[in-house]
């Protein structure tokens, strides 16, 4: 009996492993690399450059990458910023780091900009990537920030299942390949359709979006590492919130289930002495998608600013 349970496990691991390896690498030829790299310490930030103008660096939430913000967004905007959207740290193309925190990220991505020429831009979060933006703001360097959906303030309450299945080495070894291997394509886009709810997905965003990278081993265990940390990284950071006198605006949907605004941006912006909300009735967790001239019209406003 336990030599058939062990070959069965053995089995299944071999299975998961394969599995696993053969949807990475198709997930990787689908969709290779679409910009250009700088070296940070030895690890690699991914970005794309476009247009010409005050810098703008666009920084993606989690289980994604730059390609959110280079479906539709980056271009309306390159007539007027140099527009640079990064794949964080551990997604997209971009290098993994030893240390996962808000700040870390903040640092490498600021370091690996400052490369390019890029030394006090507007920084853009969104959702995530909103605490990062926070973050390098509470380090130095922006002129402004605008925070879409972001993340931001110490929520009630635990994360959804699958974070709590894999907050500790244990379920993420045991999980995280499953979910590689054998997560259905079906699973993926009802994923995606309950984050823009109640807005719609746009078309083709699905397939532009490159999923595929998100479900491979390495960026599942670096996202939900990322994830499962958050809550702690903004306790700490939320009593230094008045310090920012910089220009910041808050956009958010009033119907954002994933980050709510009455958790999140509507306290934040109490907190902040130079801080703009502007909330979008009815719009989801997108609005960077959904409702992109209100988005548009507020990183103007902060470069007005």
């Amino acid at each position: 009996m336990v030599a058939s349970v062990l070959i069965a496990l053995a089995t299944l691991a071999g299975v998961t492993h394969w599995r696993a390896s053969a949807r990475e690498s198709a997930a990787e030829a689908a969709f290779p690399a679409s910009g250009d790299f700088v070296t940070v310490d030895g690890k690699r930030l991914h970005y794309e450059m476009k247009g010409e103008g005050p810098d703008l660096v666009l920084i993606h939430g989690a289980s994604g990458s730059l390609r959110d913000m280079t479906f539709s967004l980056r271009d309306r905007l390159a007539d007027r910023y140099r527009v640079i959207a990064v794949d964080r740290p551990g997604l997209g193309h971009s290098d993994a780091l030893d240390d996962t925190s808000l700040m870390a990220q903040a640092r490498f991505i600021k370091e690996g900009v400052a490369q390019l020429g890029v030394t006090e831009p507007i920084v853009l979060g969104q959702s995530y990537g909103g605490a990062v933006a926070l973050a390098w703001a509470l380090d130095g360097g922006p002129r402004a920030l605008v925070l879409v959906s972001s993340a931001s303030m110490p929520w009630p309450g635990k994360l959804d299942i699958w974070y709590r299945a894999t907050s500790n080495p244990v379920g993420r070894a045991l999980v995280v390949p499953l979910a590689s291997a054998f997560v259905p394509d079906s699973y993926v886009r009802s994923a995606i359709d309950a984050v823009f709810a109640p807005d719609p997905v746009p078309e083709g965003y699905d397939n532009f979006l490159g999923t595929a990278l998100t479900l491979r081993r390495e960026t599942l265990a670096t996202n939900v590492t990322q994830v499962n940390t958050l809550r702690a990284e903004l306790v700490t950071m939320e009593p230094r919130y008045p310090s920012l006198t910089l220009p910041v605006e808050l956009v958010h949907g009033s119907a954002d289930t994933i980050v709510p605004l009455q958790i999140h941006s509507q306290p934040l912006s109490q907190l902040l002495p130079n801080a703009v909300l502007t909330v979008i009735p009815g719009a989801g967790h997108m609005p960077h998608h959904s409702h992109q001239d209100q988005v548009i019209a507020a990183i103007d406003r902060a470069a007005l600013r």
